[in-house]
């Protein structure tokens, strides 16, 4: 069975040589897999990259909105 959309899941990811924890919405973590496949790249690669530039945001509120302007600049891309 598919989780709904807007429950929260909780990864843990290596990033930078750490262990970490990110809990998203299992629509953002299916949202951060298609990015990534279209990078070719993995989760965590991406995550990563997010990470080193989130500067002194909360890491799963800098994934949420990095999501959010990759697919709006995927959408003006299209119109």
């Amino acid at each position: 069975m598919t989780p709904a959309p807007g429950r929260i899941r909780k990864h843990s990811l290596v990033i930078a040589g750490h262990g970490t924890s990110v809990s998203l919405e299992a629509a953002f973590w299916d949202a951060l897999r298609e990015w990534a496949q279209e990078r070719g790249m993995s989760v965590a690669a991406l995550v990563a990259e997010v990470d080193a530039a989130r500067g002194e945001a909360n890491l799963s509120s800098a994934l949420r909105v990095r999501l959010l302007e990759y697919f709006r600049e995927k959408a003006a891309q299209i119109q």
